[in-house]
């Protein structure tokens, strides 16, 4: 839930997604359940590896299933989420933007100057499992 507030009240996000290029398609694999029937995925056709940092960078989403809500993605009715660069070896990770139904997805063009914090909690563990095993799978961009 926490990440949920922290989503609904991200502000200061800049430069247009063209860093990352746009998220196509959407195959959303859930890698945790929260409380309230929250769940929380992560996109594999939006995943890749940044070529710079050698971080993998990821797009998750919220979702709650009994209310039919997500997991979607920018500019969706239903979309709120956020995308991270993870450190696998480090176990940390950098936060590049959020999204939500009023606010359009926007990467920050200095991300990769930003300080990563520590993966904490059960969830950001869950995302790491989910993700981290695919770090010589997926695209470098």
């Amino acid at each position: 839930m926490r990440r949920a507030l922290a989503l609904a009240t991200a502000l200061g996000l800049v430069a247009p997604l063209a860093i990352a290029g746009a998220a196509s398609a959407e195959k959303w694999t859930k890698y945790v359940d929260a409380a309230n029937g929250i769940q929380w995925s992560y996109d594999g056709d939006y995943s890749y590896k940044d070529r710079e940092t050698g971080r993998i960078v990821v797009m998750q989403a919220i979702s709650k299933p009994d209310a039919k809500i997500g997991p979607s993605g920018p500019g969706k009715p239903d979309g709120v989420g956020s995308v991270v660069a993870i450190d696998c070896a480090k176990k940390n990770m950098i936060t590049l933007g959020a999204y939500k139904p009023n606010q359009p997805l926007d990467i920050k063009s200095t991300w990769r100057k930003d300080t990563p914090k520590k993966a904490e909690g059960a969830d950001n563990a869950a995302l790491l499992a989910a993700v981290c095993p695919h770090v010589d799978h997926v695209p470098v961009k």
